[in-house]
């Protein structure tokens, strides 16, 4: 078990100066680009389900949050991946923005874009195993070779990463729990034993933070502890409210069904 949360000080491990600039626009752009979609739905269900903009607007407002995050060690690094790589992509996913595409777009423009869903490479590219490399790998990646420390170097690889964060996130969380269309899932029973091996493999990366062992990271151990015990805890809550949210879907399969989603109907 990690011990408590300690804020260490000083500047190391840190991106001093960094300032997150127009990235800030990109939360706000997708936000209102969403909304304005989703209150152009009209229908006899009474439109949009709330809940999904609500969900889609949380997500947003974490991703700003995570990027307007002011530098301050390791610790605050932990912090920007949990919101940018773990807490945003759930609230983005759960606001199921395909769907909204879907429903907003002509029949042929969606009909093209069901298609694009159904190729095999983009079935094999959003299979959770492949989320599970690039979300957790990355992070073994970062912190176990001297890229973390090249980041604190090269601003633009600092930047490279929490894309990388986001876009990976993303990925894992549809390949889990997403309600939108795409290709073909594995059971609910599998999708939970890849969460599982991905909470896992996140708490042991969080412990060998902790101690300080076979890590590239250059920060004193005190913020190597804080940063640690963010990742532990706040990494298991958000796979918690990721569990949460594919157990909340699980239905039982019968054959395959047709869903309509807008001028489009695909089958599930």
């Amino acid at each position: 078990m990690i011990g408590g949360l300690a804020v260490g000080g000083g500047s190391h491990g840190g991106h001093d100066g960094y300032a997150p600039g127009p990235a800030l626009l990109v939360p706000l752009v997708l936000f209102w680009v969403y909304l304005a979609a989703a209150l152009r739905q009209r229908g006899p269900d009474g439109g949009w389900p709330h809940r999904r903009t609500a969900a889609f607007g949380a997500g947003a407002g974490l991703l700003a949050a995570g990027l307007a995050l002011p530098a301050g060690g390791f610790a605050a690094h932990a912090w920007q991946h949990l919101l940018v790589g773990m807490l945003a992509p759930l609230g983005l996913v759960l606001g199921a923005p395909v769907t909204l595409a879907l429903r907003s777009i002509d029949r042929r423009r969606g009909r093209a874009l069901v298609r694009l869903l159904r190729r095999p490479a983009l079935a094999a590219l959003a299979h959770p195993v492949t989320g599970l490399a690039l979300t957790t790998g990355g992070l073994y990646v970062l912190y176990l070779t001297p890229l973390y420390r090249a980041t604190l170097a090269h601003p633009a690889l600092h930047h490279l990463v929490h894309l990388h964060f986001l876009l990976s996130g993303l990925l894992f969380t549809w390949s889990v729990a997403g309600p939108d269309p795409g290709p073909h899932r594995p059971r609910v029973p599998a999708r939970l034993v890849v969460l599982g091996v991905a909470v896992a493999a996140h708490a042991a990366l969080a412990q060998l933070l902790y101690a300080g062992l076979a890590v590239d990271v250059p920060a004193p151990p005190e913020q190597l502890r804080a940063g640690a015990t963010v990742m532990y805890y706040g990494g298991d809550l958000a796979e918690i409210a990721l569990a949460l949210a594919l157990l909340a879907t699980w239905r039982p399969q019968v054959g395959h069904r047709r869903v309509s989603v807008g001028p489009v109907s695909i089958r599930r």
